[in-house]
C-alpha cells in the first residue's frame, strides 16, 4: 500500500518531493522520485512512498520502470491475482525482477495496454507513463469498486494527481477554494458524492474508470461496472441449501485470497455478521498464520443508548472458540484533541464519527498487524441497511388511508429526540419514514439517505451564500443517473447497486482508507472481491438478500451461508454499525469546542450560514427537544475543515504541512 503522486507540466522536482513528503504515513517504508524534462519545455515527475507488504526487498522500490526505462508506474494497491498474471506473462516471455505484484501491472500494461485493468482482481490506484513511440502518454486508473483514492487536477496543458488532496496542495497554481455546490450535498448527506471534491476544480477518478492524459487532453473511460439482471431474470434452480453452500465455498475462497502478506494480519472483529464472517473463514483458510483479531469498545457512560455500539463481549468468545487472539482496545479519546488531526488525514469533511472508531482501532493494530480485513461492503452486497427494509414498510404504510396516516406523521415527528435510551435509534428511523413514505420510491429512498432537507438548507444559508448554490435536490443528478443504469432491476437491487456506487465510495471506503492509511496499515474488504460481487447481483434473487416483510432478515442468505461456521449469538446479532458515542460527546467532551467554533461571531464571520438557525439545532439538542447530533456534528466538521485547508492560506499550509506532513499531529 502506497502513497502516489505525480505532475505533467507544472511544478518541479522540488513539488514533487513535497507532494511525496505529505503522504510519509502511506508509506513509511521507501520513498522514491522519478523525473524527465524534455526538450520542448515539457516535464514529467511521479512520487511514491511504500508501505511494503509483498516482497520487502529494496527490489519493490518505487517508481518502478521496464527495461528500456520508457514505461514508468507508481502503484497503490494489492492485486490478489497477480502470481496467476505473473505466471501467464513468463509464458510469454517477459521478465521479473522482484517478487512484487507492482511489477506484474507495469507488465501486464506493456502486454495489453490500458485493457491491463480488465485483468485485475484486488484494490488499485495507478499512474502509467508511457513513452513508447515518441509520444507522452499518462495512463491512469482505479480499482472496479474505488477500494483506493486517486485526486487529480487537470488546467489545460497542466495535469496533476496524488492519493491525498492535500499533496495536490504543494503544487502551484492549485489553491484550495470551497466548493459552494458540494458544501450543499454535504449538508444533504453528510459527505460529498464523488467524483467531486469539496475543493473547486478537484476532482476524483470514479470507480471501475480509467484515464488517459495526453497533449492536453484528458479522456476518462468506464472498463467496469457492477450489473443487475432484470426483473424476470431466472435465478436459476438451486435450492437454497445448495446457494448456501456455494456461497459460503467462494467467500472463504475471496478471504483465503486476500490474506496473502510478507507482513503480519490481523481482522476488525465486532458482534456483527460481517467482520465474524470474515475472521471465521480468516480461521479455516489453513495457512497457518498468527491471525490478531481487534475489537475496540467504550466505557460503559458513552453506552448509554447508543445501540450502535457493539457487546465486546460476543467477539471475545468467538475469537476463543476459534483459537484466536482478541486485542480489546477500551478507549476514552480526547476527541477534541482528535479532531483536527483526523480533519487533516481526511482531507474532506466527513461527518460519519465512524471515522473516530476506524483511526483508534487502526492506532492501535498497528503495533503488532500491517494488514488488516475489513467487513466493509457486506451491506451493499446483501442488503443489511434498514433503509432497505424502509421501502417495503412504507409502501404498506401509503396503503393506510390518508387522515390516520397524516395524523401518525405528526404524532411521530413531533416526539422528542429519546436521548439516552435504546430507543432513540428506532425512533430516529421512524421519523426519516413516516417524512419519506408518501414520495416516489426513488425520492423515498433518497429522503432516508438525508440529514438535512431543502427546506432546512434554505433556512440555514445566509442570502448571499444562497445565491451561490442550486438549491435544487442535490440528488436529481448523481442518485438518479445511477437509478437509471438498473431501471430494469427489482427495486432492492437498484438501491444496492446505488449505495455501491455513490454512498460506499464516498463515504465507507474513503475514511477506511484515510484512517488506516493514517496509521500505516492496510485495510483489505474481501466482500468488495469483484467476482463475488458478481455472482451475488445475478445468482442470488432479492428475496434470499432481505427476507420477509413483518419482520425481515437482512443478509439472509448469507447468514444461512455462514451458520456452520459461526455461533448463534452472533447470528442473532442486531444491525449495530462501526459507531461512536457522538451524542456523549455533543453533550460532554466537546460541549465547549461546540460553543466556540459554532459561535455566532464565528458564523457570521463565515457567512455561510445563518447563525440563529445554527444555534435553533444546538439549543434543541441539549434540551433534548430534537436529535440534532448529526446535523450539529456536520457543522462542527465543516468549521474545523475550513481551519484546517482554507483559513491559514496556502503559503501556511505549505509551511506547515509541506516539509514536515507529521506537524499537523502536534
Amino acid at each position: 500500500m502506497c502513497g502516489i503522486s505525480g505532475l505533467l507540466n507544472c511544478g518541479d522536482r522540488p513539488t514533487i518531493e513535497r507532494m511525496t513528503s505529505i503522504q510519509s504515513h502511506r508509506g513509511p517504508d521507501d520513498s522514491g522520485i522519478w523525473e524527465q524534462h524534455f526538450p520542448d519545455g515539457g516535464y514529467i515527475g511521479f512520487g511514491s512512498r511504500r508501505l511494503a507488504i509483498l516482497d520487502l526487498s529494496p527490489s519493490g522500490h518505487m517508481p518502478m520502470c521496464n527495461e528500456d526505462r520508457t514505461v514508468w508506474i507508481t502503484y497503490n494497491g494489492e492485486i490478489y491475482n497477480y502470481l496467476d498474471l505473473r505466471e501467464e506473462l513468463r509464458q510469454k516471455g517477459h521478465h521479473f525482477f522482484s517478487e512484487t505484484d507492482t511489477e506484474v501491472v507495469l507488465r501486464l500494461y506493456e502486454q495489453d495496454g490500458p485493457d491491463c485493468v480488465k485483468k485485475l482482481n484486488g484494490m488499485f490506484a495507478f499512474a502509467i507513463c508511457d513513452l513508447r513511440g515518441g509520444r507522452r502518454t499518462l495512463f491512469l486508473a482505479r480499482d472496479h469498486f474505488g477500494i483506493k483514492p486517486l485526486y487529480y487536477v487537470h488546467q489545460g496543458q497542466r495535469f496533476a494527481f496524488a492519493s491525498e488532496i492535500k499533496a495536490l496542495l504543494q503544487v502551484p497554481g492549485i489553491e484550495p477554494e470551497l466548493d459552494a455546490q458540494s458544501l450543499h450535498q454535504y449538508l444533504t448527506f453528510l459527505w460529498v458524492p464523488e467524483p467531486n471534491t469539496m475543493f473547486k476544480g478537484i476532482f476524483k477518478l470514479p470507480p471501475g474508470h480509467t484515464a488517459i492524459f495526453r497533449e492536453s487532453n484528458l479522456e476518462l473511460h468506464q472498463y467496469w461496472d457492477l450489473t443487475f439482471p432484470p426483473k424476470e431474470h431466472n435465478y436459476g434452480s438451486r435450492t437454497e441449501a445448495e446457494l448456501s453452500e456455494e456461497l459460503r465455498g467462494r467467500f472463504q475462497q475471496v478471504v483465503k485470497r486476500q490474506m496473502v502478506s510478507d507482513v503480519p494480519i490481523g481482522a476488525f472483529l465486532s458482534a456483527g455478521l460481517d467482520s465474524s464472517s470474515i475472521v471465521a473463514a480468516m480461521a479455516h483458510a489453513g495457512t497457518g498464520r498468527t491471525i490478531r483479531t481487534y475489537t475496540i469498545t467504550f466505557p460503559s457512560k458513552y453506552r448509554i443508548g447508543e445501540t450502535a455500539l457493539d457487546d465486546p463481549a460476543v467477539p471475545a468468545r468467538f475469537a476463543k472458540s476459534l483459537g484466536l487472539e482478541n486485542r480489546q482496545i477500551m478507549v476514552e479519546p480526547d476527541v477534541a484533541d482528535m479532531l483536527p488531526r483526523i480533519a487533516w488525514h481526511m482531507d474532506e469533511p466527513v461527518a460519519d464519527p465512524a471515522i473516530i472508531t476506524a483511526y483508534l482501532v487502526c492506532r492501535e493494530a498497528r503495533k503488532d498487524s500491517t494488514v488488516l480485513l475489513s467487513g466493509v461492503g457486506g451491506d451493499e452486497l446483501f442488503a443489511g441497511y434498514r433503509k432497505y427494509i424502509a421501502h417495503y414498510w412504507a409502501n404498506a404504510y401509503g396503503r393506510i388511508p390518508s387522515p390516520l396516516r397524516n395524523l401518525a406523521s405528526r404524532s411521530v415527528s413531533s416526539l422528542p429526540g429519546m436521548r439516552g435510551t435504546h430507543v432513540k435509534g428506532i425512533l430516529r428511523f421512524a421519523k426519516k419514514m413516516v417524512r419519506s413514505a408518501s414520495l416516489p420510491p426513488i425520492e423515498r429512498f433518497v429522503m432516508n439517505c438525508t440529514y438535512l432537507d431543502s427546506n432546512q438548507k434554505e433556512q440555514l444559508y445566509t442570502n448571499d451564500f444562497g445565491r451561490r448554490i442550486n438549491l435544487d435536490n442535490p440528488a436529481d443528478g448523481r442518485h438518479r443517473e445511477a437509478f437509471a443504469q438498473v431501471k430494469d432491476s427489482d427495486f432492492l437491487n437498484q438501491m444496492l447497486y446505488v449505495d455501491s456506487k455513490i454512498f460506499m465510495p464516498s463515504l465507507n471506503l474513503a475514511y477506511n482508507d484515510r484512517m488506516s492509511m493514517a496509521n500505516s496499515v492496510e485495510v483489505r474488504v474481501p466482500f468488495l472481491d469483484r467476482e463475488l460481487a458478481e455472482f451475488a447481483a445475478w445468482d442470488i434473487a432479492p428475496e434470499f438478500k432481505l427476507k420477509g416483510f413483518y419482520h425481515p432478515v437482512t443478509k439472509y442468505i448469507f447468514r444461512k451461508a455462514m451458520a456452520p461456521l459461526l455461533p448463534k449469538e452472533v447470528l442473532r446479532q442486531p444491525k449495530a454499525g462501526f459507531a461512536a458515542p457522538v451524542d456523549y460527546w455533543l453533550a460532554h467532551d466537546l460541549r465547549e469546542m461546540v460553543d466556540d467554533l459554532l459561535s455566532e461571531s464565528r458564523i457570521m464571520q463565515r457567512g455561510i450560514f445563518e447563525p440563529k438557525v445554527v444555534q435553533k439545532f444546538v439549543d434543541e439538542q441539549r434540551k433534548g427537544i430534537q436529535d440534532w447530533s448529526m446535523q450539529i456534528w456536520q457543522f462542527l466538521t465543516l468549521e474545523i475543515w475550513m481551519q484546517t485547508f482554507l483559513d491559514i492560506g496556502k503559503q501556511q499550509f505549505a509551511d506547515k504541512h509541506g516539509a514536515h506532513p507529521q506537524a499537523a499531529l502536534a
